[in-house]
Formats: C-alpha cells, sequence, structure tokens
C-alpha cells in the first residue's frame, strides 16, 4: 500500500506501474498464445474471433463508463483521507458495474447473430463464432467486475495483488487451452477434450471467474486498504451511484465511438476476404500485447494524479503525466524494436501461407510505430482519468477514428481501390491526430480544477 502524494514520483510510477505491466503483459501473451492455439484450428477460426472480439468490445462502454468514474472517485477519496468514502465508492463500483452489465450481457445474447451477420456469411465462420461467442457473453458480468476488483486495490495504492490476480488468470487460461481445445494436447501426445473454439472460450471464462472470485474474497475479508461488505453492495448510494454513471459517461462515449470504429474498419477490411479479417486479427492481438506495458503506465499514474489532486498537489500531478509519457514512450520503443527487426519470425507463430505472412510483414512495419505516439500522449492523458475530466478521451476519439481513419479506408478501397497494405496507414494517421488533441487539453489545463 502506498501513500502517492509525497516522494520520488518517477518511482512511484515504477511502483504502481511495474506490477500493473507485469500482470497485463502475461495477460497480453495469454492472449497472443491464444491467437496461436487457434490458428491451428483455421483461418476461419481465427477470423470467427476477431469478429466476436469486435463486437464484444462495443459493449465495453459499460466497464469503461463506471471504470473510469470510479478511479477518479476512489483515487481522489483515498488521496483525500476519507476512508469512509473510499468503501462505499468501491462497493457501489462492484454493485453497478454487475448489474449494469448483466444488462449489457442480455442485449448482446440476443443480438449477437444479426451482429454476426453484419461481417460475414462464410457458414464456417459463423459456427466458430457461435460457438466462442455466446459463452463469453453468458460472463460479461464477471469479466466486467474482475476490472472493478482491480482498480480498487490499484487506486489505493496497491499494484502487487492485481498483478498477481492477472498472473494467476493468464497461467490458468494458458494450461486450459490446449487440454480443452484439441482432442490431443500438442506437443504432450495425451488426450484432450477436442471442443474446439468452444473449448477456448471455456478457459477463459474458468480464468477469469477464478481471479474475480479471488480478488473479490481478499477484499471481503479485508486484506487491503479498504474493507467491502455485503450490507454496503446491497444498499444503493443515490449520491455514489449518480457520479459512477455519469463521471465516466465522455470516457465510455469515447471507447463506444472507438470501439465501434474498429469494428467497422474490421468490416472494411473484410472487402479483402476472409483471409484479410485473420490477418487483421493476428495484427490486433500484436498490436495490443505492446500496448499492454502503455496500459499499466497509464493506469499507474492516473492513480497517482488522482491521490495527488485529492491533496491539491497539482505541480506533483503535472509532473506525474510528463514522466509517465517519458516512461511509456521509452518503454514502448523497445518493444517495437523487437517487432520491427523480427517480423516474420512473429507472424509465423500465427499464420503459415507465406504470402499472409508478407502481407501481414507490411501491416506490423506501418502500424506497430504508431505505438510510441499512443505511449506519449496517453502519458499525458493519464490526469484525465484522474480528475474526472474525460471529455478530451471523446474528443480525441471522434477525431481520429471518425474524423482521420475511417473515412481514409474507405476511401482508399472505395474510391482508389488501393491493395491492403494501404489500409495500415490509418493507424499511424489516428494515433498522430489523437496526440495533437490530447496534448492540446492537456496544455489548457481545465483537469486541474476539476474534482469529483
Amino acid at each position: 500500500m502506498a501513500d502517492l502524494t509525497e516522494g520520488s514520483i518517477p518511482r512511484h510510477i515504477m511502483y504502481m506501474a511495474v506490477p500493473t505491466m507485469s500482470g497485463l503483459l502475461l495477460q497480453g501473451f495469454y492472449d497472443l498464445v491464444d491467437m496461436i492455439w487457434i490458428g491451428r484450428i483455421s483461418y476461419e477460426a481465427v477470423a470467427a474471433v476477431t469478429i466476436y472480439v469486435s463486437i464484444f468490445w462495443i459493449f465495453e462502454v459499460v466497464n469503461e463508463v463506471i471504470g473510469m468514474s470510479s478511479v477518479s472517485l476512489i483515487s481522489q477519496s483515498f488521496g483525500a483521507g476519507d476512508s469512509l468514502r473510499v468503501q462505499k465508492t468501491a462497493e457501489q463500483t462492484i454493485t453497478c458495474k454487475f448489474l449494469v452489465s448483466v444488462a449489457a450481457a442480455l442485449v448482446l445474447m440476443i443480438s449477437l447473430e444479426p451482429l454476426l451477420r453484419l461481417f460475414t456469411s462464410d457458414p464456417v465462420v459463423l459456427s466458430h463464432a457461435r460457438s466462442y461467442g455466446y459463452l463469453r457473453t453468458l460472463f460479461i458480468p464477471i469479466f466486467f467486475s474482475s476490472f472493478s476488483v482491480n482498480t480498487i486495490f490499484r487506486c489505493t495504492g496497491d499494484a502487487k495483488t492485481p498483478m498477481y490476480l492477472l498472473v494467476v488468470s493468464a497461467v490458468v487460461n494458458m494450461i486450459l487451452d490446449p487440454v480443452l481445445m484439441f482432442d490431443t494436447i500438442p506437443g504432450l501426445g495425451i488426450p484432450g477434450f477436442g471442443l474446439g473454439v468452444f473449448g477456448a472460450a471455456l478457459a477463459t471464462v474458468i480464468s477469469i471467474s477464478i481471479a474475480f472470485l479471488a480478488g473479490f474474497i481478499l477484499l471481503l475479508l479485508g486484506k487491503a486498504q479498504v474493507k467491502i461488505t455485503w450490507r454496503g453492495m446491497c444498499t444503493l448510494d443515490r449520491e455514489i451511484d449518480r457520479k459512477l454513471l455519469t463521471v465516466g459517461l465522455p470516457s465510455g462515449f469515447e471507447m463506444l465511438f472507438r470501439n465501434s470504429a474498429n469494428s467497422l474498419l474490421v468490416k472494411l477490411v473484410g472487402f479483402y476476404g476472409t483471409a484479410a479479417i485473420a490477418l487483421i486479427g493476428v495484427g490486433m492481438r500484436i498490436y495490443s500485447f505492446i500496448f499492454m506495458p502503455i496500459l499499466g503506465i497509464v493506469m499507474g499514474s492516473g492513480a497517482i494524479a488522482g491521490q495527488n489532486l485529492g491533496a491539491n498537489h497539482i505541480d506533483r500531478a503535472v509532473r506525474t503525466a510528463w514522466f509517465s509519457s517519458l516512461i511509456g514512450g521509452a518503454v514502448t520503443a523497445v518493444f517495437v524494436f523487437f517487432v520491427m527487426v523480427f517480423p516474420d519470425e512473429l507472424l509465423g507463430l500465427f499464420l503459415t501461407d507465406l504470402q499472409e505472412v508478407a502481407q501481414g510483414v507490411i501491416m506490423l512495419r506501418v502500424v506497430v510505430p504508431s505505438l510510441i505516439i499512443a505511449a506519449v500522449s496517453l502519458g499525458w492523458a493519464s490526469v484525465f482519468s484522474g480528475s474526472g475530466y474525460t471529455m478530451p478521451f471523446l474528443v480525441s476519439c471522434i477525431t481520429a477514428k471518425w474524423i482521420i481513419m475511417i473515412p481514409y479506408t474507405a476511401v482508399i478501397i472505395y474510391v482508389f481501390q488501393a491493395p491492403l497494405s494501404a489500409v495500415w496507414y490509418c493507424f499511424f494517421f489516428g494515433e498522430a491526430a489523437e496526440m495533437l488533441v490530447l496534448g492540446i487539453a492537456f496544455k489548457r489545463g481545465k483537469w486541474k480544477i476539476k474534482r469529483v
């Protein structure tokens, strides 16, 4: 546990970020391994999971609204020394997240089939997507609630416990994947359950459920800076619930616009065929893996900024943003370097067709360097999540995704009928636009006076 309002800011960032990064990187590594296993079934299976995930993350807006609100509320309350408000907010966060997630899961369950058909009419892809998607959808409330458990620990200065929970989840997932997916476990030659992509989904929901229950029990037992109670979770607090549902609303709309744009991008790439959908699915997994260190730094810095704003240490919040940008950019550059040097070897783990690998190399060499831009701009933006001033996320998203990326991609495909390689530049242009918007908002400084 740590008071982040005093002491060295770079040390605090590393204290908060390294455990979070480690856990997220292992989670990201699992996502890569998961896609490798799915790739052993067929490229249609990869395309099916890519399509479902694109749809699934549209509904992540539910998690984002309450999650972003809870970061601001919990970290600022903790920084101000208001332990009772920390407890109430933690309890209400879990309750609100679970209830709203149930509604989201129900809507997706009903609409999944028609949504899948918006992306493909391939019967093999549709069959795989159903097998994977319905089970994952059923467990959305557990999946989103697990984020809240980790947030509560992190915003009270404990970054190690969420790391342990992520490690447990990833390890269980990686063990269960081949056991549940294949008739014979690759490399071991012993019988498996042969459930295919349904087995991949089952491994994921089991591992997430274990991690959620472990973290939830720790909070109930008081093994954190805050102890939650059943009574507190079963009694709604109108003031806190209103803030949980409104403070992060701009960020929620940002996530909705962002993930809707990503889903539309997958649809547009489908113009080049099912193999192209599989290719962008692999690219997104690699992109997400490299994004994990950025996310770890930003999540840690957001908690630091929130505590310091709660204690009215504005100068420390400013320095937190700059150090977050510098550290994030440097760490991301290391990952980008290795991908740029070994793209063929990396893609060979997922793809067997040499032509697809060659196209993937072009994709990685255009897309991956843009993550350095994202690391710098999101470092500045860490103060927005800490303060509760989330409007810049929405503005930057609309600018990057809907004014730059999607129109560019549509024109490239339908007007110029350019090759697939030309599409990938939309990522670079989008990140550059997002950096400009977030940088302007950071410099203007409205976040300095925002409190929740």
